[in-house]
């Protein structure tokens, strides 16, 4: 009897960044060679995966265009150094009018070569019940454009973070060939204990994608707290690893899963959501 094959492996990066871009560099490259010891053929890094810092005059130092930006060739490097594909989370880069920031994504492939790009589309302007007050639009512009990329995993449909509150980029994404979603995160402690575990179980079961969303986690050097509890969830719903929200005193926690090849056509086929929709009668 020929044996199945095994599914590839996909492996979440959870880290608590801080101020030092080098610093989360290394963590980054120790997590990437254990990945691929590991037999992951990707790795997915949290947003803001080579730095998280509130002030904004002190992180601008760090701050340049893409085509200026040394981090970025970095992580392209670990890629090749380590041969496996990369998805960056995000990273702080100057938008190209030099006005304002964007929160840009880059999926990697082994050879360094970036395949796609992907700029954090919804700003995180919000007051939350327990006081904190977030406006991302002060300082980042937010994305236009609508991104899926053809991986070792699948057809890969980018988001971060606060993306996760709106459905209607999700069925875009699948109705541009996604089988499976990005949604690195930097979620707020309060938020995170509400709606992080069931937003992202909706994300998978209404799309009939897996979702992988690596997270960050614990006490920043710059004062906020992260939520962490990485996830990876199948296409009908399955939480199939949560990498939980201590870092247990290590700067990274890697988790392995698995990626079902299969996954979404069986859920897609068990719910045809696409047919329901095209058999309905009135147009939202």
């Amino acid at each position: 009897m020929n044996a199945l094959p095994t599914p590839p492996l996909a492996a979440l990066v959870q880290m608590t960044s801080g101020i030092d871009p080098a610093t989360n560099l290394g963590t980054i490259d120790r997590a990437m060679a254990e990945a691929a010891a590991g037999g992951a053929v990707m790795a997915f890094l949290p947003e803001m995966s080579l730095l998280i810092d509130r002030d904004r005059a002190r992180s601008a130092a760090h701050i340049a265009r893409e085509t200026d930006n040394a981090w970025l060739s970095a992580l392209q490097g670990l890629a090749q150094k380590h041969r496996i594909w990369l998805h960056t989370g995000s990273i702080a880069l100057l938008a190209d009018d030099g006005k304002r920031r964007v929160n840009r994504s880059h999926v990697i492939a082994a050879d360094g070569d970036i395949r796609a790009r992907y700029d954090k589309i919804h700003m995180f302007d919000v007051t939350l019940p327990s006081g904190e007050n977030w406006q991302e639009s002060a300082a980042y512009a937010g994305g236009d454009m609508i991104v899926v990329v053809a991986t070792p995993l699948g057809q890969l449909g980018l988001s971060i973070c606060y993306d996760l509150r709106f459905p209607e980029l999700y069925r875009a994404l699948v109705d541009r060939g996604a089988t499976l979603i990005a949604i690195p995160a930097a979620f707020t402690v309060s938020t995170g204990e509400a709606h992080w575990h069931v937003l992202m179980r909706a994300r998978a079961i209404e799309t009939g994608c897996h979702v992988l969303a690596a997270a960050q986690c614990g006490q920043h050097d710059d004062g906020r707290q992260t939520y962490g509890h990485s996830l990876a969830v199948d296409p009908w719903g399955v939480v199939l690893a949560d990498a939980g929200g201590d870092m247990e005193g290590g700067d990274y926690t890697l988790t392995l899963v698995p990626i079902t090849g299969g996954a979404a056509n069986s859920a897609r086929q068990a719910i045809p959501l696409d047919r329901s929709r095209a058999n309905r009668n009135i147009d939202f």
